[in-house]
């Protein structure tokens, strides 16, 4: 195995099994050819042809659009076996800080193929022997990577936060981070791929932030989604991640990209680099 491998992984897909997905002309995202046939019995919600679907221009405002997608997600969770909706709300946009053109469940956005957003953030203690980072351990019931390790704070970024709150809400949640400590944490850039998965596509963007922790302080889990954190040595997390599968497929990426900000993956010792490199913002 090999850091690269990560990379190539979370960017496996065949766009030719799927059409665009638009709202007002514009492309949103990706619908599978067979999901788009599905979809014709939302004739007033939206427009199938053999090369797109399109949201109905009736529907004429980003609240219109809403409500008569969630009538029709509503359905297709019940008709279709589909995930079940999660009561979070994302926007519909092209690229982050546009406004969006309407907001569809959490649950959606891999079936519709739009982009998505969410924070990862390092958990980093200095010692005097080198770098360690907070690694947390996902619960076993989770729906996604269930036992797998993972960052020390992750989440979705939901349409009515900034992402500076949105990390304080899951800092706290996940690791009973006091705000005023996660509000140190750094915006360190950006990770991007495109992955398919069981119904859809997954053109993700995750925001990194490193956040350094005082060495008196341990994190614990309120919401029920970590069972656990261990505070590892940075060379052995990234072993980790280059031998083995042990962590959740997409948090290797933000490692990766931890490594080489921190020149602890170079191009001396990584033949890989340059594709390393280009290959954490191939999603865009």
């Amino acid at each position: 195995m090999s850091f690269l491998d990560s990379i190539v992984e979370c960017n496996r897909h065949d766009i030719s099994k799927f059409r665009p997905f638009l709202v007002e002309g514009q492309q949103m995202g990706w619908v599978r050819h067979d999901i788009a046939l599905r979809l014709t019995a939302f004739a007033d919600t939206f427009m199938v042809d053999e090369t797109q679907v399109s949201m109905h221009p009736r529907l004429a405002t980003p609240a219109e659009r809403s409500h008569a997608f969630d009538l029709a997600a509503r359905r297709m969770v019940a008709d279709w076996g589909v995930t079940a909706l999660k009561g979070e709300l994302y926007p519909v946009v092209q690229r982050w800080g546009q406004p969006p053109v309407m907001t569809m469940d959490r649950s959606m956005v891999g079936l519709f193929g739009v982009p998505s957003h969410g924070v990862h953030v390092n958990g980093i203690v200095r010692k005097p022997d080198g770098l360690h980072l907070w690694i947390g351990t996902r619960a076993l019931d989770k729906a996604v990577a269930p036992g797998k390790l993972d960052n020390m704070i992750a989440g979705g970024q939901p349409y009515d936060l900034s992402l500076m709150d949105n990390l304080v809400k899951e800092a706290a949640e996940e690791a009973d981070v006091p705000e005023v400590l996660a509000r140190t944490a750094r915006p360190v850039g950006m990770i991007s791929y495109i992955r398919e998965d069981g119904w859809g596509l997954r053109p993700d963007v995750m925001f990194c932030f490193d956040l350094e922790i005082p060495e008196t302080f341990i994190p614990k889990n309120t919401d029920g989604e970590i069972i656990g954190f261990t505070l590892t040595p940075v060379e052995q997390v990234a072993q980790r991640v280059r031998d083995t599968k042990d962590f959740k497929l997409n948090v290797n990426l933000v490692i990766i990209d931890f490594l080489v900000r921190h020149g602890l993956l170079t191009p001396d010792s990584e033949p890989d680099y340059i594709d390393i490199v280009q290959g954490l913002r191939s999603g865009f």
